[in-house]
Formats: C-alpha cells, sequence, structure tokens
C-alpha cells in the first residue's frame, strides 16, 4: 500500500488533513471576504424590502372585489369601506384612494382574479348563523399587511351598520364580525378569527416570503459559487502537478471527501456570517419604518415566518445540497487540466441549480401547481424548492420525507460517481481523454 493511503483512523485523519487545507486557503482567501461581503449587502437588501413596500404602497391604489350573499350587503360594504377607509387613510395628498371596490356576484370569478393577479383581494362575505357577517379575504401576497388591517377596521363598520340596519338596539347583541386572510390555492377556509388550515396571516405570509427569498438565494449563490470553487481547486492542482502529489498520500476517495467536507465548512462559516446582519436587519426594519412612516402593528412581525424549523431545515438542504452540487463540480473539475477549459463547462454546471431557482421562484410567489411540487422532490432542485415551499409553509410532512429521502439516497450514489470520475481524472494525467478511455477508467 503506498505511503499515506491508510484506511479507518488514517483514512480519516487523511480527509481531515485535505479538509483543514482546503477550509484555511478559502477562508483566507480575498474571494472569500469579497463574497462574503457582497452576499452579506445582498442580504440586507432583501431584508430591507418590506420597508420598502411600505414606502411605495402608500402611493399605490388597492383593488380588492367583493363578494356578499345579495346584492344589498354588497352595495352596503363596498360604499361604507370607500367612504370610510379612502377619506381616512389618503396619505397621497392628491385625492388618490388607497382602495378601489367592486361588487361581483360570483366567488369563484373573485378566486380566478386573485389568482392571475388581477386584484390584490376578493372580500366574501357571509351571513353567520348568530345574524351577524363573517369576512375571508383571499390574497396570495398582493395585500400588504398595514392594508389588511385597514380592511379589517372596515368590516368592522360594516359589521356595525349591518347590524344597526337590521334590527333595533334592543334586539339581538352585536356579534364581532370575523376576519381572515386565507390563501385561495390551499382551499375555502372558514368564516372566524381563529384561522383555520387554509389561513394564512397578512403579515406571517409576507414575513415567510421575506425570509424564503433569503433563504433561497443564499442557498443558490451559495451552492453555485462554492461548486466552481470545488472544481477550480481540482483544475489548480492538476495544472500546477500538485495531484501527483496528493494521490500518492492519499486515496482518491480521500481527496474528495476532504474538499467537499473542508469547503462545505467554509460555505457554512460565510452563510453564518451573512445570515447574522440580515436577520439584524429583519429586526430592525420594522422599528424603522415605524420611526419613519408611523407606527404599523404588522411591522412588528418581521421575523414571524423565521422558526427555528425552517433554520433546521435550511441548514439541513444546505448541506445535502452543497454535497450534491460539490460532488458533480468535483467530478467535472478531474477531466479538465487547464484553468480556462473550466469556463466552458461553468455554464453547464450551473444550469441544473438556475433550474431549480425559477420554480423556486414560483412557489414563492403564491404557486402550487403540480410542477412546483414535483420540482421539490428532484434532488438536484429541492434544495432550493422544497425551502421556497416550507418558507411560505405550504408542504405536507410526507412530502419532506420524500424530498429529503431522495436527496439523502441521492447524495452517496452521485459521490461515489465524483470519486470514480476522479480517479479516472488523474489516471488519464496528461493525455486527452477520449469517452472511450474515460469510461473504461471509470469502469475499472
Amino acid at each position: 500500500m503506498p505511503v499515506g493511503r491508510t484506511q479507518g483512523s488514517g483514512g480519516i485523519r487523511n480527509v481531515w488533513l485535505v479538509a483543514r487545507r482546503e477550509y484555511i486557503e478559502r477562508v483566507r482567501s480575498r474571494a472569500f471576504v469579497f463574497s462574503t461581503l457582497l452576499l452579506t449587502g445582498l442580504a440586507i437588501i432583501v431584508a430591507l424590502i418590506p420597508l420598502g413596500v411600505r414606502l411605495v404602497d402608500r402611493a399605490t391604489v388597492t383593488r380588492v372585489v367583493v363578494v356578499a350573499p345579495d346584492a344589498a350587503i354588497g352595495d352596503r360594504a363596498v360604499a361604507t369601506m370607500d367612504g370610510f377607509l379612502n377619506t381616512r387613510t389618503d396619505t397621497a395628498g392628491d385625492g388618490t384612494p388607497t382602495f378601489t371596490f367592486e361588487r361581483l356576484d360570483d366567488p369563484e370569478a373573485a378566486r380566478r382574479l386573485v389568482l392571475d393577479g388581477a386584484v390584490a383581494g376578493a372580500l366574501l362575505i357571509e351571513r353567520t348563523t348568530e345574524g351577524g357577517l363573517d369576512f375571508t379575504v383571499l390574497s396570495i401576497g398582493g395585500l400588504s399587511p398595514d392594508r389588511a388591517q385597514l380592511l379589517q377596521v372596515g368590516t368592522f363598520a360594516v359589521g356595525i351598520l349591518d347590524w344597526t340596519a337590521s334590527q333595533p338596539p334592543s334586539g339581538t347583541p352585536f356579534v364581532l364580525p370575523g376576519f381572515q386572510v386565507s390563501d385561495p390555492n390551499i382551499g375555502r377556509s372558514g368564516g372566524t378569527t381563529g384561522g383555520s388550515p387554509g389561513t394564512i396571516d397578512a403579515a406571517e405570509y409576507a414575513s415567510r416570503r421575506i425570509v424564503g427569498i433569503v433563504f433561497v438565494v443564499l442557498s443558490f449563490l451559495t451552492l453555485v459559487f462554492y461548486g466552481l470553487w470545488v472544481a477550480s481547486g481540482v483544475v489548480a492542482e492538476k495544472a500546477g502537478r500538485v495531484m501527483e502529489l496528493l494521490i500518492s498520500a492519499a486515496t482518491a476517495q480521500q481527496l474528495v471527501l476532504g474538499k467537499i467536507l473542508g469547503i462545505g465548512l467554509a460555505g457554512l462559516t460565510q452563510v453564518s456570517l451573512v445570515l447574522l446582519p440580515a436577520i439584524l436587519a429583519l429586526l430592525g426594519s420594522g422599528e424603522l419604518g415605524n420611526q419613519l412612516l408611523g407606527p404599523d402593528a404588522a411591522a412588528a412581525s418581521s421575523l414571524a415566518g423565521l422558526s427555528p424549523g425552517l433554520i433546521a431545515a435550511f441548514l439541513v438542504y444546505f448541506v445535502l445540497g452543497f454535497a450534491l452540487y460539490a460532488a458533480l463540480y468535483a467530478g467535472a473539475g478531474s477531466l479538465l487540466s487547464r484553468a480556462e477549459d473550466l469556463q466552458t463547462v461553468a455554464l453547464p454546471l450551473s444550469i441544473p441549480a438556475i433550474m431549480g431557482y425559477f420554480p423556486a421562484v414560483l412557489a414563492l410567489s403564491g404557486g402550487t401547481s403540480a410542477f412546483i411540487r414535483f420540482a421539490s422532490y428532484v434532488p438536484l432542485w429541492s434544495p432550493f424548492v422544497m425551502l421556497a415551499r416550507l418558507s411560505i409553509g405550504r408542504v405536507e410532512p410526507w412530502e419532506v420525507v420524500l424530498s429529503l429521502g431522495l436527496l439523502i439516497v441521492t447524495v452517496p450514489l452521485v459521490t461515489l460517481l465524483a470519486i470514480r470520475v476522479y480517479r479516472a481524472g488523474v489516471l488519464l494525467y496528461g493525455q486527452p481523454p477520449t469517452v472511450a478511455t474515460f469510461l473504461r477508467a471509470i469502469r475499472g
């Protein structure tokens, strides 16, 4: 057995030595410092999006359609909320209304308008058995938290006027109107403020989207960036003839696992450095918005979507996703002998991640199509798409188990293939590999 090619504890020591070397080289490099600053700035910008939305939202008009059990209630609701909310909440200074209300008779038509993005929300009114009114707002992110709160105030006024118009003050006591914001993709929900499986609080929904954007963008950029680092490291070793020394002291398996471990730890270090200021920005954006734009109770929920379970899911999918992509990049890098050749394979290697990023964006936008669900199970895409779905909160437990199971099974298989490719690249060192010789080297 060649020197250094030991098994057992010696093999683990070799893996650790390679990992330590890779980690120290990465965290001390200028590229690490620059990319950390760049990602931190990007994460802070994304975390401050709710504040920008509040600024822009002050000058926009929110369109809402109203569906009632009869025309009289619908007309009364439209007239009451239009007069009450637009008189009290006009902040543009030029007479532009904050809301526009339109009555519809068909609940399904209203639901389709929300799904198509034609309106910010659909207000469904139902008569309760006690004689009061219940209000359900269908929205998939088009209704900001502060305007959802204004709608709730308007529905309270509608409830009072309906009560006084239908019976004398000495009659049935006033019943507080129910109000909830529901996601039309999940299904119809009841009419209580206690919420149901299909109910998503507007402030929490907005927070989930922001947290999901931070996690998905950070995962995508980090996995692609560090995957290229793995490939470039392998190419640099082959170009500098360092590979000959390394392969004589450790096996291909130890080298590949050490690289994935070391660069993966560097990635986790960078993610930790990026997330900390992003979370602080999320914490401070609400208070800053209250100081600049006035109090808003919804702004206090900036971290409502950042749960310990979601953080744990992010770390699990990040680690497994990195191991998968790092193995792919390591295998591809071992086939190249010059740094210039890396540019030719960089884009093809990034295509799987890009193909997973787009359905993740659709999931964060409220999409729940069959393709998005399928994409969240595909191992190359699940680190992005399933993470996005978990951020929004539209995942059944069995879907998480299936997604993680497929990813856990795929990672060692791809890593084993990468080790064979790495070994083949070493055997073909210095000679232009043909398809036939390359396949023979892998099988051997």
